[in-house]
């Protein structure tokens, strides 16, 4: 049977235990509350700052719950050591669980900070078409570690995202307007203002290229078997290539109405026989 002297110990013990640790646990659990509520609201402002930045939701969410996750392992090591736990162990053994994922998921982790970067930045969206890594194509899919092209010839590209972040990277339909450039060689017996005048008259005909900027017919060159014309116009990025291709042909169909010679290239040879 417990006698009543066993008792009065275990009392005098409980009792012992609860002044000692009693302070730290209620500072732990005010330390564990308050770290989670600015965690929380933190969180937020961060969801806020990155909904006004107009950052991909898949993105936001991602990185909401993220900061929320770090912050939350940071607090609970916090509050261990408040309470007198040893945690010197507990964080060697994180870092190195984290350094050797690191090293083993080196190209996945270098994709996903390329995504990351894309997301937030946004150099392209879905719908742009682009050049990067040899590849052009429409894009079609952001994801956090490829990005999905569509190339005009309807062949699927997906690239890591750690090769687009750090490539060089061309886009095509970020802006609302594109320059159009042909050069045009005619004949040196060709009548220079003739050539000019036809060349502006096709421009102006043109609904699609814009007045202003004015569309430019210079000579450009006097070449080996041509003379050449240079003509820039401008026109919506969406237009581009219907007004190149259809421009090419009308300029050749046009030069042949009118009798405009575009030469073959030729080279003349004398031939001098020594008496």
């Amino acid at each position: 049977m417990l006698h009543i002297e066993d008792a009065n110990k275990y009392v005098d013990q409980g009792i012992e235990l609860v002044m000692q640790y009693a302070p730290k646990l209620l500072l732990a659990i005010i330390v564990l509350l308050v770290g989670l509520w600015l965690i929380n609201s933190f969180a937020k402002v961060v969801d806020k700052g990155m909904e006004a930045r107009k950052v991909e939701p898949t993105l936001r969410h991602f990185l909401k719950s993220l900061v929320s996750i770090i912050f939350k392992i940071l607090l609970m090591i916090s509050v261990a050591s408040l309470i007198g736990i040893a945690t010197t162990s507990f964080v060697a053994v994180i870092g190195a669980a984290g350094l050797a994922i690191g090293l083993a998921l080196q190209g996945s982790l270098a994709n996903f900070a390329g995504g990351v970067l894309i997301l937030f930045f946004r150099p392209f969206k879905v719908g742009d078409f682009i050049q990067t890594n040899s590849y052009s194509g429409t894009v079609k899919e952001i994801q956090i570690f490829n990005t999905i092209m569509t190339t005009p010839d309807n062949k699927r590209v997906i690239i890591p995202n750690g090769k687009v972040s750090n490539d060089s990277l061309i886009n095509f339909s970020s802006e609302p307007t594109r320059r159009v450039d042909f050069v045009f060689g005619v004949s040196y017996g060709a009548n220079i203002d003739l050539v000019k005048e036809t060349l502006k008259g096709i421009l102006d005909a043109d609904e699609r290229i814009h007045k202003e900027p004015a569309p430019m017919v210079v000579l450009s060159e006097l070449a080996d078997s041509s003379v050449n014309f240079t003509v820039r116009a401008w026109v919506d990025a969406g237009n581009y290539w219907p007004v190149f291709f259809e421009t090419m042909e009308t300029v050749k169909k046009t030069f042949d109405t009118k009798g405009i010679e575009i030469p073959f290239p030729q080279r003349d040879v004398y031939i001098h026989q020594a008496k």
